[in-house]
């Protein structure tokens, strides 16, 4: 959905409010059953984002569902010959795929750093001239993205 928002966001037609731009687009980013599903809605039964929201999230993340994802994503860790750059990738699908997970970005970001190898937080941290969990959220995400490219030789010994 964030995605769809960001793309929704760059058009802009004056007198026509964000909401309704995104109504009208939203059949657009779907295929298949979830295209169906969304023109099963005879007439404007959905007439407000909110709405199509909660009944798109209802249909396709059930708690079951989220449920499944939030522990998955809660119990992340980093596989032992993968990357620092790999593991962020892997653990941003796993969030991608869970959209109703709750958790906060410093949640999110405490999990990810707790998940890491044993040898992966002391670089962390000393690329952070301390602990990178005492670090803002936006100074330790950007440290963890800059080392990411880098990282392959380094963080897979």
């Amino acid at each position: 959905m964030a995605t769809f928002i960001e793309i929704c966001n760059t058009v802009k037609i004056f007198g026509v409010p964000d909401e309704a731009i995104r109504l009208s687009l939203f059949s657009f980013s779907l295929a298949g059953e979830a295209n169906r599903w969304l023109h099963s809605f005879k007439g404007n039964n959905l007439k407000t984002w909110e709405e199509v929201v909660e009944k798109f999230l209802k249909k396709y993340f059930p708690e079951s569902k989220t449920t499944e994802g939030k522990t998955t994503i809660s119990s992340f860790h980093q596989f032992p010959d993968e990357s620092l750059g790999e593991a962020l990738d892997r653990f941003r699908d796993l969030l991608r795929r869970t959209p109703t997970h709750g958790f906060s970005e410093p949640i999110q970001l405490n999990m990810f750093i707790d998940g890491l190898r044993p040898q992966t937080k002391p670089l962390l941290d000393a690329s952070a001239e301390g602990k990178i969990k005492l670090k803002t959220l936006e100074e330790a995400t950007k440290l963890i993205q800059n080392m990411s490219p880098s990282d392959h030789a380094i963080l897979r010994d």
